[in-house]
């Protein structure tokens, strides 16, 4: 009775008092709260302002306790994938990335445990790194037949003879009549598929922009996690869209043929500005003469780019995935990238921002999902899009409405 005799006695002050505790049920009366169990760990806050008296509840647990209680099964799932995978077994590997591409609302939690607690264990390896990355993100874009696969079956056994161990995200494009891919990449990497330090995992687009899934970041991070020191993405097609696959990895190489007509209007300039390398592939027999030519406008045009790194100036090169030429000396480019970058610092700073953008990307992924599926809304949905399909509405004012009736059920 004291706190709100002076609470009332200077209603314009600011008063906070916190509470800790373990256990609500001998206090879910005096809080109005249910209980939470004693498995967590809560602060109550009361706030007294001029709009009066507002108490806030916010809830400090651990990663397995921010899910449902898990149950004795899923603890065991968890633990048996993160001690097999920080080992480097591949099975385990596979089964994880399984797991975190599952759209079954509780897998998908169970997924956000594991995670936890492989990001966890990456920040303690990063530690003893000296703070330095564990691992080496290059994203490879090309229109097809630009011989993607077959450069990283070259490029995937040059570096697994040099003892490094590679795992490669092939993404591929999903049917929008059926929902299904190919997934043929594997098929197409034979050599690499047997070698026992390398892991290719090809996984379908979903019908996600960008060619990339929502959870290829999250698959990186596994990779890491089992220890593969380089990890190539490949991602689907060529375009405005696959602007994704640049925020989230350290750096992005585009893959040309050379003889595909007139390269520099067939190629859209915003995937030119994202390269930080440009590889003319299949630089072989007859196609040796039109891959120099290639080369050349494209170190012009590039001249003409805004710079977007103080310490790198993107490379054009040629290479030849058959015969295995310019792949040692593309390696040796991009350690010089990678080098440069974390010396400088950019490398870093360019990782934290990726975690924000996609942060925000997942939120707006997960936002439009909930807003399909609002009861305010899934009923309008329909009737609205027949209207704006045989013209009786505007798609913004369907929008509009359709916002509307959200909001008014919040």
């Amino acid at each position: 009775m004291k706190i709100l005799t002076l609470l009332l006695r200077f209603p314009h002050c600011y008063f906070s008092r916190r509470t800790y505790f373990t256990n609500f049920a001998s206090r879910a009366d005096f809080l109005g709260i249910e209980s939470l169990g004693p498995a967590h760990c809560c602060r109550t806050k009361w706030i007294c302002s001029s709009n009066g008296l507002r108490r806030e509840l916010c809830q400090q647990a651990a990663p397995e306790q921010q899910v449902e209680r898990l149950s004795d099964w899923e603890q065991r799932l968890i633990d048996r994938l993160y001690h097999g995978l920080i080992q480097g077994h591949r099975a385990c590997l596979a089964e994880a990335i399984t797991l975190i591409e599952s759209t079954q609302s509780r897998k998908k939690k169970i997924a956000q445990v594991l995670l936890q607690k492989v990001l966890s264990y990456h920040r303690e390896q990063e530690k003893l790194n000296q703070g330095k990355p564990l691992a080496f993100r290059v994203g490879l874009s090309g229109p097809p037949g630009a011989g993607k696969s077959s450069f990283i079956e070259c490029f995937g056994k040059m570096l697994t003879e040099r003892k490094h161990k590679v795992s490669v995200l092939a993404v591929d494009p999903s049917s929008s009549t059926s929902g299904g891919s190919l997934l043929g990449d594997k098929t197409r990497m034979t050599e690499l598929s047997r070698d026992m330090n390398a892991y290719i995992r090809p996984s379908p687009t979903s019908g996600t922009l960008g060619g990339v899934t929502r959870t290829t970041n999250e698959a990186i991070l596994l990779c890491e996690g089992g220890g593969y020191d380089v990890v190539l993405v490949e991602t689907v097609g060529v375009g405005q869209s696959e602007f994704a696959v640049a925020d989230m990895v350290d750096m992005f190489i585009l893959l040309l043929p050379p003889a595909g007509g007139d390269e520099l209007q067939g190629i859209k300039r915003g995937i030119i500005e994202m390269a930080d390398l440009v590889a003319i592939n299949k630089a072989d027999g007859d196609l040796v003469v039109p891959a120099r030519r290639i080369q050349a406008e494209y170190i012009s045009a590039m001249k003409l780019l805004r710079k977007r790194s103080k310490v790198w100036r993107p490379k054009v090169l040629r290479i030849s995935a058959k015969t295995g030429e310019g792949i040692s000396d593309m390696w040796d480019k991009m350690t010089e990238f990678r080098d440069l970058m974390l010396t400088s610092g950019e490398l870093v700073a360019k990782r934290r921002k990726q975690q924000k953008v996609w942060m925000w990307n997942l939120i707006q992924e997960n936002m439009l999902e909930h807003f399909r599926s609002h009861l305010a809304v899934k009923d309008k949905i329909p009737l609205l899009e027949e209207k704006v399909l045989s013209g009786v509405l505007s798609p913004g004012l369907a929008a509009d409405l359709l916002l509307k009736a959200f909001k008014d059920g919040l």
